[in-house]
């Protein structure tokens, strides 16, 4: 299967995530920690792994496999777990699957492992399709 993929908007530009694989329940998201990226012991700030947590969960239910069209998500509820630590220079990946959902709510979760493939953080999500946003046949979702 081809594998379609997006240009981070502005936030993801500042941030400095790319998004490297994406297909229908599956997104990959991936950044280099920089020193810009770390907090004030000098790891990488747990924001900065919920970003990518949240990043790679919403991507993962909002693949549409009509070309040109586009789907949206809004996170209503996303857990994190910090299990590891990462340093700067590490290339993190984080693995967002959807598990579950229905035309307005999808549920997720993701993996985020340095190259090494050791386990940083870990979450679970719940997102709400934006009105507008297109399902995967191309119909649009309607407001309820």
């Amino acid at each position: 299967m081809q594998e379609s993929l997006e240009v981070p908007g502005q936030f993801g530009r500042l941030v400095g995530y790319r998004l490297i694989a994406w297909r229908e329940g599956y997104a990959e998201v991936a950044l280099t920690v920089g020193p810009d990226h770390l907090n004030r012991t000098g790891v990488p700030h747990g924001g900065l792994l919920a970003t990518l947590i949240d990043t790679a969960c919403g991507y993962s239910g909002c693949y549409c496999t009509v070309p040109g069209n586009r789907r949206r998500a809004v996170t209503l509820s996303l857990n994190t777990q910090f299990v590891g630590q990462a340093r700067a220079g590490d290339i993190l990946t984080a693995v967002g699957r959807a598990t579950a959902g229905g035309r307005r709510i999808f549920f997720t979760q993701c993996e985020v492992r340095d190259q090494a493939g050791r386990l940083i953080a870990q979450g679970e999500g719940v997102f709400r399709y934006r009105c507008g946003s297109e399902t995967p046949e191309g119909e649009p979702v309607a407001e309820r």
